[in-house]
C-alpha cells in the first residue's frame, strides 16, 4: 500500500501560478513543506501566446526569483502594433518592453528555480479532492493543510469545489501555432482585430529567433469552429504559415467565481483570471499564485484571506477591465480608443496597462476615446 504523503501546502499544477504560489510559501514561511503535483513532467508545452508583461516579471522578482535567468536568450520586445476593427493602426514603444518565450522554456525554468528552494514535485493526475475539518485529502495519496488549485482552465480542483465552467459569453477559444516571423515584425508584438465575428482578434508575437507565436481567438458564444479559427488567423495575418496549431479555452475574468472560504484556493486560469480584453493570463497567474501562497499560512481561513488579498490588489483593475470589455463590444468604441492611443502616448500606455497588467480605465482614455467616436 502506497503511504500517504503530507505537505503543509499542496499545489496542483506546476505552471506559473503554481510555481509562484510555491515560491511565495517558501519565501514567507521557510519551514513550511510544499508539494507540487502535475500530470506532466517539465519542460512541457502549454498553449499560450507566450507574451510576458514586465509586471509579471516584477511579481516573480519580488518572490526572490532570478528573472534574468528565466528570460535568458529571449530579447526584449519593445513595441506594440494594435489595429482596430475599423482599420486604424497604432504602433508605439511600450512604457516597458515585454518578453516573448515559449512556455515550455519559461515553465521549465521557473519550476526548476522553485524546486531549488526545497519544494517537492510529484507527477500525479489529480482526480478527487476531499475537504476534511483538519486537512484536504487528494486521491487518498496526499494530504495538505491547504490545497491550491493552479491546474488551468479545466481545473479538477475547481470542479471539486462545485464551481462550474464560465458561461459561453465569458469564455473564449483560441488557436495557436508557430510561424516564420512576418516582415517588419522584429521587436514588435502585433494585435489585429476585425469587425467580422466581433469581438475577435489575432496576434503575432516574435520570439527573436526568426519565429513568431501566432494565433486567433473569439468568444465561445459565437459558436466558432476550428476551421473558422484557422480562417480567421489567415484573414487577419495574411501570409502567415503556422505549424503545430492547437486550440485552447480561455476562462475570462468577467466570469470568475467567488472564491470559497476554507482550505482550498484557486489561482490563475482555474480562477478564470484571463484578461477579457487581450486574453493575457501570465501576469494574473503569477500574482494570484503569489497571493495564494501568502494566504496559505492562515490554514482554515486561507480562502477568506486570499479573497481579501486579491480584492485589495486587483479589485479596481478587474472592475475596470470588465467595464472596458463591455464597452468594447461596440467596434466603434474600440476604434475610438485606438485612435486616441495613436494621438497620445499616455493613452497608449494606459491601454497597454489595462490589457496586459493591472491598469485602470483612466479619465484621459475615456475622454480621448469619447472625442474620437464617430
Amino acid at each position: 500500500m502506497t503511504p500517504v504523503e503530507h505537505a503543509d501546502v499542496v499545489v496542483v499544477g506546476g505552471g506559473p501560478a503554481g510555481a509562484a504560489c510555491a515560491a511565495a510559501v517558501r519565501r514567507s514561511s521557510p519551514a513550511s513543506s510544499v508539494l507540487v503535483l502535475d500530470r506532466s513532467d517539465f519542460p512541457r508545452d502549454k498553449v499560450c501566446g507566450d507574451g510576458i508583461a514586465p509586471e509579471a516579471l516584477d511579481v516573480l522578482a519580488g518572490l526572490g526569483l532570478d528573472t534574468a535567468a528565466l528570460t535568458a536568450g529571449f530579447p526584449a520586445v519593445p513595441r506594440l502594433r494594435l489595429s482596430s476593427p475599423g482599420g486604424t493602426t497604432v504602433e508605439r514603444a511600450m512604457h516597458r518592453p515585454a518578453v516573448v518565450m515559449p512556455r515550455a522554456v519559461l515553465d521549465g525554468r521557473l519550476l526548476d528555480q522553485v524546486l531549488g528552494r526545497g519544494v517537492r514535485f510529484r507527477r500525479h493526475t489529480v482526480r478527487r479532492v476531499t475537504v476534511r475539518p483538519t486537512h484536504v485529502d487528494v486521491d487518498g495519496r496526499f494530504t495538505a493543510g491547504v490545497l491550491v488549485g493552479a491546474d488551468g482552465a479545466e481545473s479538477v480542483v475547481r470542479r471539486a469545489l462545485g464551481l462550474g465552467v464560465n458561461a459561453p459569453d465569458r469564455l473564449a477559444v483560441a488557436i495557436r501555432g508557430y510561424a516564420p516571423e512576418l516582415p517588419g515584425q522584429d521587436g514588435v508584438q502585433v494585435i489585429a482585430t476585425t469587425p467580422l465575428r466581433w469581438p475577435a482578434y489575432a496576434w503575432s508575437f516574435p520570439l527573436g529567433d526568426g519565429r513568431a507565436n501566432v494565433g486567433y481567438g473569439e468568444l465561445v458564444a459565437g459558436g466558432v469552429t476550428r476551421a473558422e479559427l484557422v480562417e480567421g488567423l489567415h484573414r487577419l495575418l495574411p501570409g502567415v504559415e503556422p505549424s503545430g496549431l492547437r486550440a485552447h479555452r480561455l476562462p475570462l475574468s468577467t466570469g470568475r467565481p467567488r472564491l470559497p472560504d476554507g482550505r482550498v484556493l484557486l489561482a490563475g486560469d482555474a480562477q478564470s483570471l484571463i484578461n477579457p480584453l487581450t486574453g493575457e493570463g501570465i501576469f494574473y497567474a503569477v500574482l494570484s499564485g503569489a497571493l495564494a501562497g501568502a494566504a496559505a499560512a492562515h490554514g482554515s481561513r486561507a480562502g477568506a484571506v486570499h479573497r481579501r488579498l486579491l480584492r485589495r490588489r486587483l479589485g479596481a483593475h478587474l472592475r475596470a477591465s470588465g467595464t472596458a470589455s463591455r464597452l468594447s463590444r461596440w467596434p466603434a468604441v474600440m476604434d475610438a480608443a485606438v485612435r486616441a492611443a495613436a494621438a497620445d502616448q499616455r493613452v497608449f500606455d494606459d491601454v497597454v496597462a489595462l490589457g496586459l497588467a493591472d491598469g485602470r480605465l483612466t479619465a484621459r482614455t475615456l475622454v480621448g476615446a469619447a472625442r474620437r467616436l464617430r
